[in-house]
């Protein structure tokens, strides 16, 4: 169930001048960078882009989902890592973004991590704004 605006505890606010040949920063300055297309998309690759801040974004807000789940049944995550790759392609007459979410959780044998990830899946707030949308595959 979607959330209403009473419900909110915190707002991020971002601005972006010239798209993806720009640059983007937070309202508080805590971010502030160049944002560029990557050389395999044919640009300069000189700045970040939307889907390595998208992965950035994903992998922290699903590390802390996985921390939430991991508490709940007394896992130890201690040197645990979540990775998001983000994939960017054509989709019909644009684009559309595709995202593998690997966790590596020394800590916790390989069948209770990926029962981690999997619980964490459903109650992470980017896996909740996603589903349906686009294809996350957890690895």
């Amino acid at each position: 169930m979607p959330i209403q605006q009473s419900d909110v505890l915190y707002t991020a606010v971002a601005t972006a001048e010239n798209g993806r040949d720009g640059r983007v920063a937070t309202d508080d300055g805590r971010l502030d960078v160049v944002v560029n297309p990557p050389r395999a998309m044919g640009g300069s690759g000189a700045g970040t882009n939307p889907e390595q801040l998208f992965a950035a974004g994903y992998s922290a807000c699903f590390q802390g989902a996985l921390g939430v789940v991991a508490r709940e049944v007394g896992a130890d995550l201690t040197g645990a890592t979540v990775t998001a790759k983000v994939g960017l392609g054509k989709n019909g007459d644009g684009f559309g973004i595709i995202v593998e979410i690997s966790a590596d959780i020394p800590k916790v044998d390989r069948g209770a991590a990926m029962s981690l990830v999997e619980k964490a899946h459903e109650v992470c707030p980017y896996s909740k704004a996603t589903r349906g949308n686009i294809t996350v595959t957890l690895v």
